[in-house]
């Protein structure tokens, strides 16, 4: 059966939450809050500011639910302003791209379900969500560490982005590897 995706709303707001505290608040208690302008910070004021931004309408995710409607991963998306913290945002400025509709920033997926499909469906949902509000140019940034595969934005978005990716720059930093997927989320393979 194909995995149920939703947009993070109001009322998909507890699926998302019943999966990240599940999973100990998601990296350190970021709850997904740390690439929107406010940043991360304690546990409790991120999954505040994440509460009042989705009940707000300013963070959007592509929410993967299963046949008993739990999430087990999602896609997080949004225009440059809302996702406007970004990793390597100083190699990113020495070249700046034209600036992106929709930024991915996050795909995140229940360590019991990884190697299900869950990330592929997250991430479609997210680009056929942000082809119904318009479409527009893509920006996925990855993080991959030197020494150590990071299968989840990076490969997921290589995987989507054959709908023809408009870039693709990888360029090397000091111990990491930062890469920029650009692609059209209007576009259908």
């Amino acid at each position: 059966m194909a995995p149920d995706v939703r947009p993070l709303d109001a009322s998909t707001w507890e699926a998302f939450a019943e999966l990240v505290e599940r999973n100990n608040g998601v990296f350190g208690g970021c709850w997904c809050a740390g690439f929107h302008p406010e940043g991360c910070q304690d546990r409790a004021t991120n999954r505040a500011v994440k509460e009042q931004r989705v009940r707000e309408g300013q963070a959007h995710a592509a929410l993967v639910l299963d046949d008993e409607g739990l999430a087990q991963g999602w896609c997080q998306y949004g225009s440059a302003d809302e996702l406007s913290r970004i990793k390597h945002r100083r190699r990113y400025e020495q070249d700046v791209p034209p600036r992106p509709d929709w930024r991915i920033t996050c795909v995140f997926v229940d360590k019991r379900h990884r190697g299900q499909g869950i990330a592929r469906a997250a991430l479609d949902g997210a680009l056929d969500q942000i082809a119904g509000l318009g479409g527009g140019l893509v920006e996925a940034i990855s993080e991959v560490t030197v020494g150590r595969d990071t299968p989840g934005l990076s490969r997921v978005a290589q995987i989507r982005c054959k709908r023809r990716p408009l870039s693709n720059e990888p360029a090397p930093l000091a111990n990491q590897q930062y890469r920029r997927v650009v692609c059209n989320a209007a576009q259908k393979i």
